[in-house]
């Protein structure tokens, strides 16, 4: 063999050795990237579940801290229930509802009118019980800073008229806007003479928060599918595809003929 092919076939083993280690660098290089990059993601998964879990445990402080304060007023079981009319009427509409919940919002808006009257009249008593429902379903705490508020309205005897004011004023489902206390004070400014310095201090200080936790407990507990629930004298009727404001009026009448 001539010399010049003895140097091809050198020079030919060392490009393809030199080849080699260039391919065993780069694949060095993507293991090291992979793991890199595993290792971040695990980093940062471990990082949103530490700040997921903060925040529940802040959250659920928030909620629960604190005496169990109920509003001026509040009946039945622990407290729970805001009563609106007058106690010797003979039917009971008991009312679970959410301030940040849409369909609580439609039946307000159909039923308000006919439920004033007949409480007006001393023909219907209606308890309302506050849940914070869309808080755990949309996330937020508009649901429970809105029942706090409300039942500081409870408080200064101005429940059903902030009760409404909120409805009128509800954001849409997925913009926590009842989160803001500030938002809150403003909209009770529609109230006359609801906004004290005694209004102002129990929205901020979140004074009846742990009640609204143990009143979303109840509701729980109650084994209720929804917001809103609506019972009539303890039966459900929201659930009553026929139900009018109209027929609610005759199921009124009915109940009282019954137990006059």
């Amino acid at each position: 063999m001539s010399e010049k092919n003895r140097e091809g076939k050198r020079t030919a083993r060392q490009r393809l050795a030199v080849e080699r280690e260039k391919q065993k660098a780069s694949e060095r290089r993507r293991r090291t990237l992979i793991v890199a990059a595993s290792v971040v993601c695990v980093l940062g998964l471990a990082a949103v579940i530490g700040v997921v879990a903060a925040n529940a445990g802040k959250d659920h402080k928030s909620e629960s801290s604190g005496p169990v304060v109920a509003p001026s007023g509040a009946q039945g079981k622990d407290a729970l229930a805001i009563p609106v009319g007058k106690d010797g009427a003979k039917s009971t509409l008991t009312v679970w509802e959410d301030f940040r919940c849409p369909a609580c919002k439609a039946f307000e808006t159909a039923y308000r009118s006919t439920i004033h009257e007949l409480t007006d009249a001393g023909r219907l008593k209606v308890e309302y019980h506050l849940a914070t429902l869309i808080d755990g379903n949309m996330g937020g705490s508009g649901s429970r800073t809105a029942a706090n508020a409300g039942a500081c309205a409870q408080d200064a005897g101005k429940f059903t008229a902030y009760h409404d004011v909120l409805y009128e004023n509800q954001p849409v489902e997925t913009d926590d806007a009842y989160s803001s206390k500030a938002e809150l004070i403003d909209l009770a400014g529609k109230v006359p003479g609801l906004v004290t310095p005694s209004f102002r201090t129990c929205v901020e200080d979140g004074t009846h928060d742990s009640w609204v936790a143990k009143s979303q407990a109840a509701f729980r507990s109650g084994g209720f599918t929804g917001t809103p629930t609506v019972l009539l004298n303890g039966k459900n009727i929201y659930q009553d595809r026929t139900m009018t404001p109209a027929k609610l009026k005759q199921l009124v009448e009915q109940a009282d003929r019954n137990q006059g």
